[in-house]
């Protein structure tokens, strides 16, 4: 059965009820967000809220962090995880992060946090990510008068695969083709700052994943279709190294001189995303005259391993980034 054909089906005629007369109302595309508990003096959590649903799939999630003190409405960012588009979930952090610090930090400033999940590169590849990233844009705007946010000052957080699609976020908010059907319609998807910790910036150039043994144990890696390469990049475009469609994912093919202003965070010891994908971004948004600042954390690996001593004032810098580019009240 094709979709088209569905329609008598998922979409009944108004006179068709239910027995007794009922009628069969439409199917929920998302839920409100329902109401938040106070999970701290600073935050007010509305937790495990679905912001799209698409037939075939699970239920996109998110968590809403608003600061408890705010008295008018008051900027946002949507916070990204990474994962090699293979893993990760919402409300996982990076394992040199202190437990729920990006979401608190923001609060502690005045700005709401939210913090989407996304499909997997096994669950539908490219632009699936993108899709459910500005679905979860959009909701946040269909809601901003009951959450409190200004739907006109939001920004966007993420680190690895997670840059990498804030990234594109910042770079895409006026490409109606890539909006993708899902959730909330009749709003922007875009944002007006991004701050991108060590995101890929070119698919095409970024150099293989070295695993060591046994980080990807059988029972983890039992549903990748036999033949599969692991390459996050690979997997990411539906198992397929074409140029074509690795340029088609990276963000550098869509700088224009519209995008968000960016801040670009990269340890200079990165062996996994090398500094070079934020050195091609940053150039790209140079050619094209977007407003960026590069800042190089000295010694740091992926995830700022061996930069340990200095997270506390790269989250300072980045939840500084958005004070001064969204304001806060």
């Amino acid at each position: 059965m094709t979709v088209e054909e569905t329609t008598g089906v998922l979409d009944p005629a108004p006179e068709v009820s239910r027995p007794g007369g009922q009628d069969i109302p439409p199917f929920p595309v998302f839920d409100a967000p329902g109401t938040p508990e106070h999970v701290s003096d600073i935050s007010a959590l509305h937790r495990e809220v679905t912001y799209a649903r698409a037939i075939g799939f699970r239920p996109l999630k998110m968590d809403i962090w608003l600061p408890r003190t705010a008295s008018g409405p008051v900027p946002l960012v949507l916070w990204v995880h990474g994962g090699a588009f293979q893993l990760g979930d919402r409300r996982e952090l990076p394992p040199t992060f202190a437990p729920g610090s990006v979401f608190r930090l923001l609060n502690e400033a005045g700005i709401a946090c939210a913090t989407a999940d996304y499909r997997h590169s096994l669950e539908a590849p490219f632009p699936a990510q993108l899709h459910d990233l500005k679905a979860a844009v959009r909701y946040l705007r269909e809601f901003a008068t009951v959450l409190n946010v200004d739907p006109e000052r939001f920004g966007a957080w993420g680190e690895s695969a997670g840059g990498h699609l804030v990234a594109l976020l910042g770079l895409t908010g006026n490409r109606g083709d890539l909006e993708g059907g899902l959730g909330a319609q009749g709003h922007s998807s875009g944002v007006s700052a991004v701050v991108d910790f060590y995101g890929v910036s070119s698919l095409a150039e970024l150099p293989p994943m070295a695993t060591p043994d046994g980080l990807f144990p059988p029972a983890l890696t039992a549903a990748v279709p036999p033949g599969m390469s692991l390459q996050p990049e690979y997997m990411l475009v539906g198992g397929s190294d074409d140029p074509e469609l690795l340029a088609a994912a990276s963000p550098v093919s869509y700088v224009t001189a519209g995008a968000a202003p960016f801040l670009l965070v990269h340890g200079d010891a990165d062996g996994l995303v090398p500094h070079a994908q934020t050195d091609a971004l940053a150039a790209a948004l140079t050619d094209a005259g977007v407003e960026h600042q590069v800042l190089t954390i000295e010694g740091g690996d992926h995830c700022f391993f061996g930069a340990e001593d200095q997270l506390d004032s790269i989250l300072a810098a980045a939840v500084d980034y958005f004070s001064r580019k969204l304001g806060t009240p």
